[in-house]
């Protein structure tokens, strides 16, 4: 089983920022982890940029990075 955990420091702001970046983070993982291979813990830290990103750009950067990681075979294109 994959497990994802997400975090976001104070230097994002307030808890409203914080929570908003996690359930981004979240969301964007979502419809990746089925993809990722079992046995892989995955920590995601939200950084400040994320907070005016928009949401596709987020899931792209994050399958992008799992790409990168040799974790995730997904193509841009892919992204739902």
């Amino acid at each position: 089983m994959t497990q994802v955990g997400v975090s976001a420091s104070r230097s994002m702001g307030g808890a409203v920022q914080r929570n908003r970046a996690k359930r981004l983070l979240r969301e964007s993982m979502r419809a990746i982890v089925p993809s990722i291979p079992a046995g892989w813990d995955i920590i995601l830290i939200a950084r400040a940029p994320l907070l005016q990103a928009h949401f596709l750009d987020i899931k792209t950067a994050v399958q992008g990075l799992l790409r990168r990681a040799g974790l995730s075979k997904e193509t841009p294109g892919d992204v739902r």
